[in-house]
């Protein structure tokens, strides 16, 4: 395989609260491989999106502390860096999409003046007249429509679909070797979903990045994707191509999401819940944390009290953390 430009190694973060400790990611270990998309999905509260904002420095300390764990860019840990050196890779080579366009522009500021100000970050020598002409590109390049003026916009002008793009010219700005992209078409309708899709796949052919795609969206991840990390209760509980993930799964909690999704030509009669609720990442369940919702568990005392490792089920590309993985080969859920 080729060497990944970003890897985690044994991450574990923990939140302090009222109720106790919270452990939002524990132990993840995963590899970005460069110029792919890997997509990690899982329910709210997996870990999905707290992994990435650790690995940029932007979870709040405190409540917030990294336990353990590296996170090696190009053989740099980031877990490690502080100040400007943090601040060159943040934004520059590893650059995020966030969930919510909104709140995260400034509404005060034009859209051209946030861009510009992310290419000046990144570039000193820039002068406002090769940062607005860059910024009028990009924002073409994502598809604004009409971007000599909607650079001079505020972000209240612009609809929710414009202003993700935005966000996306804002990412890709300084050409970045990572590209995370946080639940990138959440409240969209499904037109400029399918957009979004396309301003994503454009801007990954201009900059070659590797997307890390963070969603719920199953439908995205078919999509978009070319490997899966699954993740449950902070921890990854699968990881695959994504052909293997959607036609022989070799988790029950892969498997229950992949039921649990409508068919296009389904009225939704047909559609199987995930039975019980996530765990609490305070008092988590001993064993597997998914075996109190397992179906595939049936009460078995090694589900109850021992905690399963990743491992490799079919092939070296194919790992799942459960005991009776091997029990769900040959199941279709797509």
């Amino acid at each position: 395989m080729p060497d990944p430009v970003l890897a985690l190694r044994d991450l574990t973060v923990e939140f302090d609260t009222e109720d106790g400790v919270v452990r939002a990611v524990t132990g993840v270990s995963y590899d970005v491989r460069r110029g792919e998309v890997l997509g990690i999905v899982g329910e709210s509260g997996s870990g999905k999106t707290v992994s990435m904002l650790s690995v940029l420095g932007l979870i709040p300390v405190p409540p917030g502390r990294i336990v353990s764990g590296e996170a090696l860019f190009d053989g740099e840990d980031l877990l490690t860096l502080k100040g400007r050196r943090l601040r060159e890779i943040r934004g520059g080579p590893v650059a995020m999409i966030f969930q919510d366009p909104m709140s995260s522009l400034n509404p005060v500021l034009t859209i051209g003046d946030q861009i510009g100000e992310a290419i000046r970050a990144h570039s000193p020598k820039t002068d406002d007249a090769a940062a607005r002409a860059r910024t009028i590109a990009l924002l073409r390049l994502v598809g604004v429509p009409a971007p000599e003026r909607r650079v001079d916009q505020y972000p209240h002008e612009l609809s929710g679909g414009m202003r993700q793009r935005a966000m996306i010219a804002m990412a890709v700005a300084n050409d970045p070797s990572v590209l995370i992209a946080d639940e990138p078409t959440t409240a969209l309708d499904v037109t400029i979903q399918a957009q979004i899709l396309e301003v994503l796949k454009t801007a990954q052919r201009e900059t070659q990045a590797a997307i890390v795609l963070i969603t719920h969206d199953l439908g995205l991840i078919a999509e978009l994707a070319d490997r899966v990390v699954v993740m449950y209760a902070g921890r990854v509980v699968e990881i695959g191509d994504v052909f293997s993930i959607f036609e022989s799964p070799r988790h029950p909690y892969t498997a229950g999401l992949l039921r649990s999704r409508a068919p296009l030509d389904s009225d939704g009669a047909g559609l199987e819940p995930i039975p019980g609720q996530p765990p609490s990442l305070i008092t988590p369940p001993p064993g597997c944390p998914f075996h109190p919702r397992c179906v595939q568990s049936r009460g078995r005392e090694v589900c109850r009290t021992e905690l399963p490792e990743l491992r490799a089920v079919a092939g070296a590309e194919h790992r799942s953390a459960c005991h009776f993985a091997e029990e769900l080969a040959g199941e279709v859920r797509a």
